[in-house]
């Protein structure tokens, strides 16, 4: 049975467990392909450790969200992430 009460559909690897985790930010800010969420969901429905690890996560990122407010990121910081994000494009493309 899986954390939400459905049954469970498989018996998840390490593999699809460290793919679920290390990808489960991307699934709670929306940013993935509608068959990643897909699989991502699949997963946590079938893996109650996962969906622990899922629901502190989200919590966390609520009380982050709450504590921070509006507050814009800090210049030097915004600056260094666009560097980065723009190095990333030019080495990809």
């Amino acid at each position: 049975m899986s954390p939400d009460g459905r049954p469970a559909t498989n018996n998840p690897t390490p593999f699809e467990c460290s793919e679920a985790l290390l990808r489960v930010f991307e699934y709670l800010d929306g940013e993935m392909t509608a068959e990643d969420v897909s699989r991502v969901r699949a997963h946590l429905d079938a893996c109650a450790e996962c969906f622990r690890q899922y629901d502190l996560d989200q919590m966390v990122k609520m009380v982050v969200k709450r504590s921070c407010g509006p507050q814009p990121a800090p210049t030097q910081l915004r600056s260094s992430i666009l560097t980065r994000i723009t190095m990333i494009r030019v080495e990809t493309e």
